[in-house]
């Protein structure tokens, strides 16, 4: 069913720990993935029981129509302490694509964990098997790496090969950036194929150069420092709700 307005666009999101998603929900979860991604349970299961947290977006009338995870890790590098936010999985149904939810939910979840992590520096590592995933980085942060318009500086660089060497060793391939998982999980075809009139925004463009296995699952391995000063104006505005 096609959804026609931004008024039946409504979701609702809340932050639920792994622990307390249930055999119903996780059905839900991966049913949802299949539909528009090659996914294989097993697999979706497992990356599930690596995150202690999920964002869960439902309909009102219920109906999960979108969701995220993410766990939390400590890292030394340099000799110096930094947390990691690792997101998993992420899907939103295209019926429900430009709802400000997820981003309202997830970056008050950030912030929440921004906060407890004191004087630690926080990073959130995110890996991206197509354009719009790599499009929350500009779209909700100033600075953010790998971009189009300047090299990533050689300090962040470090952060990011530590984030990705810890999580998926050999899988990570630091030369290129990418990540070559075990079992990828490609969008299916025609679910969100780049156009033309995509092509010209500079960001998509350098996410196609940077991965271009993407079609094949290929993630391109992303970080960005989580501060206040670093969310952009309107995240902030979402965050004071």
């Amino acid at each position: 069913m096609k959804i026609d307005s931004e008024k039946n666009k409504i979701l609702n999101g809340r932050v639920i720990a792994v622990s307390q998603i249930d055999a119903t929900l996780k059905d839900a979860m991966f049913a949802l993935m299949q539909q528009f991604y090659h996914s294989e349970k097993p697999a979706f299961l497992n990356d599930l029981s690596n995150k202690t947290a999920a964002v869960i977006l439902e309909d009102p009338q219920g109906v999960l129509r979108g969701f995220t995870s993410a766990a939390l890790f400590d890292l030394s590098v340099n000799g110096k302490p930094v947390k990691i936010l690792f997101s998993g999985d992420t899907i939103i149904h295209p019926d429900f694509w430009g709802s400000l939810e997820l981003p309202r939910v997830w970056g008050k979840f950030m912030y929440e964990t921004l906060q407890k992590c004191g004087e630690t520096p926080l990073y959130w590592f995110l890996i991206s098997s197509g354009y719009k995933t790599y499009r929350f980085l500009p779209a909700y942060f100033l600075e953010f790496f790998p971009r189009f318009d300047c090299d990533t500086p050689p300090t962040i660089q470090k952060i990011l090969d530590a984030a990705a060497t810890s999580i998926f060793a050999n899988r990570y391939e630091a030369d290129q950036g990418i990540i070559k998982l075990q079992h990828p999980t490609p969008l299916k075809a025609g679910i969100s194929d780049p156009t033309e009139e995509r092509l010209q925004n500079p960001h998509i463009a350098f996410f196609l150069q940077k991965n271009p296995g993407y079609i094949a699952g290929d993630e391109l391995a992303c970080l960005t420092q989580l501060t206040w000063e670093n969310f952009k104006p309107f995240v902030k505005r979402l965050l004071k709700r």
